[in-house]
């Protein structure tokens, strides 16, 4: 792998188009008849004054990580990540991530790249995130086009090594998962995230349970100044009563018999961010000990004698509205002021219908390694229809069964769990099974419905849009009597 990437015409296409330094200045272009000058161009090099050090492109440093990364690692995913790292360093943003899509939307502090590839896939995007306060030069933009024709090589080793690119991507240990989706909804919460990473507020996420609140407290801390720090996530509502100080605050060496000292949660996330989910599901004296520490910024070990400072960023979530709580009594009015400095409301799978099609496409080419899947047509019907209570979380997990027992190249009707087709079951399946007629499946439609009218046959017509003497031919037609008389 790292010989192809060694290769001289190779090496030297991509070097010759980007004409400056690191440091700005300009690259001498490669001569045809030298081979002298082909092969200081492709080693990164380019003639200077006398008594100087060789200068080398962007280009070739960005080469070199990617050829130590692949001979020092076996994960080209991994080779990505350090290239994701090494570029934002070198442009100075905020960060560098691939994306599927591209971001219509104009935005001062955004540069993207559209990365080369295969001519039948969708072109993924190189998109790196500047602080408004010091936007994109010259410099930055021409190191972020080389990194772009760059990158599209990277994504072929990885397709070539049978992954699929951009399908788990931004899938590290300490991480964010990509927040997929096109919907007003959803660009309307990557806006909010965008602008909240930039301070060290304290943030409250609220919405359903699987909605993705974790995920988006992980890209604050990935777009934040604190996204080298850990991102340490705490789950309130499994942790006991008895043990929570210790759990958050951390318990000094022998403070009783066979407990050894530890640092608490609060402490691992020292100069980075601390994740408290489900907050609402703790005690009224857990809440008590939780303002005083988020209060004064400090935090005193069970057993110790003297506060600790702490560096750290809260970012707290619940599954129920806060609010609503302390109007019932159920959680403290002064702690809830506390946590409410910047809110990020995260909408239902069912508020946002226009991302299903694209979430379950996203979680089928995850897959793709295992056992590539087609979204059929009847099969994305029936997820449109569903209201998904569960939310992503229940859709990942709708896809992961059907991957396990599809039977063919096509995601079908029979691959989706009964309680998720509702009326598709009853009706649809039967009428797929028996191979029945447009006016079988009519007449079992208008049955159906007429039903649900309480079988008022006028209110039926009105929903049908159909006249009365229309029903009445569909009442009358008899499926399993026509199939019958087809089979005698």
């Amino acid at each position: 792998m790292t010989r192809v990437l060694r290769d001289e015409r190779l090496a030297s296409r991509l070097v010759t188009p980007i004409g400056h330094h690191l440091q700005g200045e300009p690259v001498a272009r490669l001569s045809r008849s030298s081979s002298s000058s082909a092969s200081a161009s492709v080693s990164g090099s380019t003639s200077t004054p006398a008594g100087g050090p060789p200068k080398r492109c962007a280009t070739a440093v960005m080469l070199e990580t990617l050829t130590t990364g692949l001979a020092a690692v076996r994960e080209p995913r991994l080779v990505r990540e350090r290239f994701e790292e090494e570029l934002r360093a070198l442009v100075r943003a905020t960060s560098v991530t691939f994306r599927q899509d591209a971001d219509e939307r104009a935005r001062p502090n955004v540069v993207s790249y559209e990365v080369p590839g295969s001519p039948f896939d969708d072109r993924p995007w190189l998109e790196a995130v500047f602080d408004p306060s010091r936007p994109a030069d010259d410099r930055a933009r021409q190191m972020l086009a080389a990194g772009a024709q760059i990158a599209g090589l990277l994504l072929e080793i990885e397709r070539a090594n049978g992954r699929w690119p951009l399908a788990s991507a931004r899938s590290r240990s300490d991480g964010a998962a990509p927040l997929i989706g096109s919907s007003r909804a959803i660009r309307a919460v990557r806006d909010r995230i965008e602008r909240v990473a930039g301070t060290d507020f304290t943030v409250l996420i609220e919405g359903e349970s699987g909605t993705g609140k974790e995920l988006v407290a992980r890209q604050i801390h990935e777009l934040s100044r604190r996204r080298r720090a850990p991102f340490i996530a705490v789950n309130c509502a499994a942790i006991v009563e008895t043990l929570l100080e210790a759990e958050l605050f951390g318990i000094e060496e022998r403070t009783a018999t066979g407990v050894r000292g530890r640092r608490g949660k609060f402490e691992h996330a020292h100069e980075g961010t601390l994740f408290l989910d489900e907050v609402s599901d703790l005690s009224p004296a857990a809440q008590a000990k939780l303002l005083r520490a988020i209060q004064d910024l400090s935090v005193e070990r069970v057993g110790g004698c003297g506060a600790r400072r702490i560096d750290t960023r809260i970012i707290v979530a619940s599954n129920r509205s806060l609010a609503t709580l302390v109007g019932q009594g159920r959680f403290r009015l002064d702690l809830y002021y506390r946590l409410n400095g910047v809110d990020i409301q995260v909408p239902p799978l069912r508020h946002r219908k226009d991302d299903v099609v694209e979430l379950t496409t996203y979680f089928l080419e995850r897959h793709r390694t295992f056992r590539p899947l087609s979204l059929s047509t009847a099969a994305t019907d029936a997820l449109l229809a569903y209201d998904w209570p569960g939310n992503v979380r229940e859709l990942e997990r709708v896809i992961e069964r059907a991957v396990a027992l599809a039977g063919g190249p096509f995601l079908e009707l029979d691959d989706l769990p009964p309680a998720l087709l509702g009326d598709y079951a009853e009706v649809l399946l039967p009428a797929l099974h028996d191979r029945s007629t447009m006016r079988a499946w009519g007449s079992r439609y208008a049955r159906l419905v007429l039903e649900r009218c309480s079988n008022n046959k006028r209110q039926a017509c009105r929903q049908l849009g159909i006249s009365y003497h229309t029903l009445q031919g569909y009442l009358g037609f008899r499926p399993e009597k026509a199939n019958v008389q087809v089979t005698g």
